[in-house]
């Protein structure tokens, strides 16, 4: 196990590094000025040369991205030139909408998918099986934030059930509370895990029915197991590690796909964070939240990795 772990964390550590990288290339190195996009073409050269000041554009590449580096790894991202706030808060207020949400979205995804998939793998080529693959067609189908909408005109202008938009917070001192804060996230979350849903009801149902084909699955049920014990005790885990994988660039796409959602139900997540920091041209603050969600994806992937070996115990005796 040991050889395994040291692998996977050393993987982990150099692609985040590889990663960082890349990020302050396209955002730093590329050719035009930080400091111009950040104040338009109107801006005088003094203005642009004492904001290269603060934002150390003057200095060499190596030492900004050295110095960028530190503050990635002290957490200090200095300040957001459009909201004049530390990056760091900024960041950590839009995650408390964010990760809830994406957390929502994959347990509906993961629960809707699994019994879906397997459903239609125990009935295969009968109806429950074509039912199945008809619905998760048209859910690929469907872009999330149309569904949204739809969302939006069935239950909550037609039935008032859920909130259309915003986010009164998770306390009361913010206005809203516990309750209100899941009802607030409760339509988008559907609108996200629909696609993801049908997506991985597909391929949960291809993973079972080749776990179905194999030698001890007949052995197990002669030896007088029931139909559904057999199916969600052993074919279900032993297919669980291709799903896993799926499961993992899901969760990743969830979290790093909420820019449009966000904005469809006016949600303050990391996602329309993002996008009102494009719009508002804050080069520092886009850099940082890109770094945040590749670091947010690899994370993901070094877990599902781990999950690999938790599930199939040969892959710890191989230590691959």
């Amino acid at each position: 196990m040991a050889p395994f772990l040291l692998r996977r964390v050393a993987t982990f550590v150099l692609t985040l590094a590889v990663a960082s990288l890349v990020v302050f290339a396209v955002l730093d190195l590329l050719p035009g000025n930080a400091a111009e996009v950040m104040l338009g073409e109107s801006a005088t050269h003094e203005a642009v040369a004492a904001l290269e000041r603060q934002l150390g554009l003057d200095r060499p590449a190596p030492a900004r991205y050295a110095s960028w580096l530190h503050g990635l790894l002290t957490l200090e991202l200095g300040n957001s030139h459009a909201y004049d706030t530390p990056i760091a808060a900024l960041i950590a207020e839009r995650l408390a909408v964010t990760v809830p949400l994406a957390l929502l979205s994959m347990a509906l995804t993961t629960v809707l998918a699994l019994v879906a998939g397997v459903y239609a793998a125990s009935r295969h080529n009968r109806a429950g099986d074509f039912g199945v693959m008809a619905a998760s067609q048209l859910g690929i189908a469907v872009p999330s934030f149309w569904f949204g909408i739809l969302l939006v005109m069935l239950f909550a202008v037609k039935l008032p059930w859920f909130p259309a938009g915003g986010f009164p917070g998770w306390t009361e001192d913010e206005g809203g509370g516990l309750w209100d804060g899941l009802r607030a996230l409760v339509l988008p979350a559907v609108a996200l895990a629909v696609v993801q849903a049908a997506i991985l009801a597909r391929f949960t149902r291809s993973a079972v029915l080749d776990v179905l084909r194999e030698d001890f699955v007949r052995t197990a049920r002669a030896k007088g197991l029931s139909r559904r014990a057999v199916l969600w005790g052993h074919v279900l885990r032993n297919a669980m590690v291709p799903v896993l994988t799926v499961m993992g660039l899901q969760f990743a796409n969830l979290v790093t796909g909420t820019i449009v959602v966000e904005n469809v139900f006016s949600l303050p997540g990391l996602g329309r964070l993002v996008f009102q920091a494009i719009s508002n041209r804050d080069i520092v603050l886009v850099q940082n939240i890109v770094m945040l969600l590749a670091a947010t994806v690899i994370a993901i992937n070094f877990v599902v990795d781990l999950l690999y070996a938790v599930i199939d115990p040969r892959l710890r005796a191989s230590g691959r």
